[in-house]
C-alpha cells in the first residue's frame, strides 16, 4: 500500500484547484449564502477534541441554525441522546465545521469557524419550540462560508427514491443494540416503543 504523507505528494497527483474553487470562499454570510443556509433544515456539525473527531447529525423545522449577524451563528441544541460529544469537544476546542444540505437540491453550503455553548437566557427563550426551550445554544463565529461542489450529492443519487434501498434489509437500532448486549438492551421493544418517545422528545 503506497500512503501519501505530504502536500507536494497530493499535488503531484491532484494539481491546483481552480479560480472558482478559490473565489468561492468568504468570511461571512453574504445575501446569496443566506438564502441557502435560511433554506437547510439539516446539517452536520463537525468537531475535533482530545478523544479525537466527531461528527453529528443536526436537524429542526424549518432553519437549522439562525444568522445573529453576517459573522455569527447560533444552532439550539435540541433534544438528544446526551452523549455530548459535540458539546464536550466545542467546550475544549472550539473548531467546528457545518455541512448544510436542502431536500431536492444537490448545492452544499459549508461553515468553517469557532463555537462556544451559550446559556443565555434570552437566547434559549428565542429559541423555544412549542413552549420547550433547548438546554444550550451552539455559537459559531465564522471564518468561512463556501458551497461545496454537486457531485457527490448527484453521485449518491440522495434525493432520487428510485435509488433508495429497502430498509427491510437493514438491522434496526433495536437489533444493534441487541447484538452488542446479548439481548440485555434493545430488540423489538425497543424498536416498537421508538416512535412515541421520539415524538414526545422531539424537543
Amino acid at each position: 500500500m503506497t500512503i501519501l504523507k505530504t502536500i507536494e505528494e497530493l499535488e503531484a497527483i491532484y494539481g491546483q484547484p481552480g479560480a472558482a474553487a478559490m473565489r468561492k470562499v468568504v468570511d461571512h454570510i453574504t445575501p446569496e449564502y443566506r438564502a441557502w443556509i435560511q433554506s437547510s433544515p439539516f446539517c452536520a456539525i463537525a468537531t475535533v477534541g482530545p478523544e479525537g473527531a466527531d461528527a453529528s447529525p443536526r436537524g429542526d423545522r424549518g432553519e437549522v441554525v439562525f444568522e445573529l449577524d453576517p459573522q455569527t451563528l447560533a444552532m439550539p441544541d435540541r433534544r438528544g441522546n446526551n452523549r455530548m460529544d459535540t458539546l464536550r469537544n466545542i467546550v475544549r476546542d472550539g473548531r467546528v465545521a457545518l455541512m448544510f444540505l436542502t431536500p431536492g437540491s444537490p448545492t452544499v453550503i459549508r461553515v468553517n469557524g469557532k463555537a462556544e455553548v451559550s446559556i443565555d437566557p434570552d437566547l434559549i427563550a428565542r429559541f423555544s419550540v412549542d413552549g420547550k426551550p433547548p438546554r444550550s445554544v451552539i455559537i459559531v463565529h465564522i471564518s468561512e462560508v463556501y458551497f461545496q461542489c454537486a457531485r457527490a450529492v448527484m453521485r449518491a443519487g440522495l434525493w432520487d427514491a428510485k435509488t433508495w434501498l429497502d430498509l427491510v434489509s437493514l438491522p434496526t437500532p433495536g437489533d444493534i443494540l441487541a447484538a452488542q448486549t446479548a439481548g440485555k438492551v434493545g430488540g423489538a421493544t425497543y424498536d416498537q416503543d421508538w416512535p412515541e418517545r421520539a415524538k414526545a422528545s422531539m424537543w
